[in-house]
């Protein structure tokens, strides 16, 4: 097939995907495939989240946390009301680390992020960007596979072509076109899907944008080519870690686990899917105020939290199922117990300078201007990817590589150290499958 028929190809691929998502569910009647669309029988249940569970919800919430949820809406409509005195930015820290009311978080998020200002100076852009991914998003099959495994448990996506799956493939492929160097990477379906939650499409989009833009939360280092900011967090909890707890630091390396293989969500997508929705709630809501540093201090939190039970593990597999599996399903603790101890560990961080890795580097913030049309180059119209990885991929891989081998030769030291009679045999291997992990998730 010439270059002319691939791109013809690409083109009807990209207008017959979008064809679907803008007849939406109720036009696709007999056309949805049984596999994209799973079943809901009765005795499936949904939280106050909107996620849907297997079988009874066993906790409920109590009738006097009810109480405090209902008195605090009415102190929270009323600071709404003067969100710019200095009154309400007194008040405002402690609030939200007590947590902002489930039904007010489309408002407030909206005031923390200052959606409107940006929506308001930006007048149409938004439509502009999905009209033009329409024409040329080169990354839209990706997004729609991504789409519909986002969130299945949640009745907002669960269906295939409802609403909210409809806006979630708009939001991503207008960013796409949007920020063109990062255009898309998995892990931003999981932020977007978060606030699609609480937000319309174009609120959701604008919101995205300023975070990966903003310097307050800069994420577009973590998502554009290299995970140039992934690699620069990492070492900082590594530092973290060596610091505050040295001998669980001394387990993780005595079985080759460095913190990319259980932490890339913790970094990626804020906590989304390792720890309890609610819980996820309340870190977003902290971080939407104070920025960067909730990030480092949670992972922190999360580790000193559970310690103990994770010294216990003598498998690194263990240790991985234990932090992304078994802490997303039951946390062991009280959200609020653990918003104590989350604040109390920025303290901790901040008293020790170590709160925050430093401000982004230029190679962490967009060199291009955001929503300026670049047209992509044929290799991409056509959906060609290049058989082996860019060389800021290699080199973003090698750095991972590298953080094994380092921890493998500081324990066969400390081994030395503890014995004169150490073999030869004794030290770790790198693991060859490491490269299967560093992926965009």
């Amino acid at each position: 097939m010439n270059e002319e028929a691939l791109l013809a190809r690409a083109s009807e691929e990209r207008e017959r995907i979008f064809q679907r998502y803008e007849r939406g569910r109720e036009n696709l009647v007999g056309q949805i495939d049984p596999w994209e669309d799973p079943e809901f029988e009765d005795y499936h249940k949904t939280d106050r989240y909107g996620f849907i569970h297997d079988e009874r919800l066993l906790h409920k919430t109590a009738p006097q946390k009810v109480n405090v949820e209902v008195e605090r809406e009415k102190k929270w409509v009323k600071m709404l009301g003067s969100w710019d005195t200095p009154a309400t930015k007194e008040k405002l820290h402690r609030r939200i680390y007590k947590g902002i009311p489930n039904s007010l978080r489309i408002k407030i998020w909206c005031k923390l992020l200052n959606v409107n200002s940006m929506k308001s100076t930006n007048v149409g852009k938004y439509q502009e960007m999905l009209r033009l991914a329409k024409q040329w998003s080169t990354d839209v099959r990706q997004i729609d596979s991504d789409v519909n495994r986002q969130f299945r448990e949640h009745q907002f996506y669960r269906e295939r072509y409802s609403e909210k799956q409809c806006s979630l493939f708009n939001v991503l492929c207008a960013y796409s076109m949007y920020n063109s160097e990062v255009g898309y990477c998995q892990g931003m379906s999981g932020l977007a899907g978060v606030l699609l939650m609480y937000m319309d499409e174009e609120d959701a989009f604008w919101a995205l944008a300023i975070l990966l833009s903003d310097k307050k939360y800069a994420m577009h280092g973590l998502y554009v080519e290299g995970f140039p900011k992934l690699t620069r967090f990492l070492e900082h909890h590594d530092k973290i870690l060596t610091k505050f707890m040295p001998k669980l630091k001394q387990h993780f390396d005595k079985f080759g686990l460095d913190a990319i293989l259980y932490s890339l969500k913790w970094f990626f997508v804020c906590f989304v899917e390792r720890v309890p929705f609610s819980l996820c709630l309340r870190v977003w809501d902290i971080y939407l105020l104070d920025g960067e540093r909730v990030i480092t201090a949670m992972a922190y939190t999360i580790l000193k939290l559970h310690k103990k039970a994770i010294m216990k593990l003598n498998d690194m597999d263990l240790i991985v199922n234990y932090i992304q599996v078994k802490l997303h399903k039951d946390f062991g603790y009280e959200d609020d117990i653990v918003i104590h101890h989350l604040e109390r560990s920025m303290d901790e961080l901040k008293r020790a300078k170590i709160d925050y890795p430093g401000p982004p580097p230029p190679s962490e913030l967009p060199q291009r201007q955001l929503g300026t049309f670049v047209e992509p180059d044929k290799k991409a119209k056509i959906g060609q990817r290049a058989e082996n990885f860019s060389e800021t991929e290699k080199q973003a891989r090698a750095t991972v590589i590298l953080r094994r081998e380092k921890a493998a030769l500081e324990l066969q030291e400390l081994r030395v150290s503890q014995s004169d009679t150490v073999s030869g045999n004794e030290s770790l291997s790198t693991d060859d499958s490491l490269s299967d992990h560093f992926t965009h998730l």
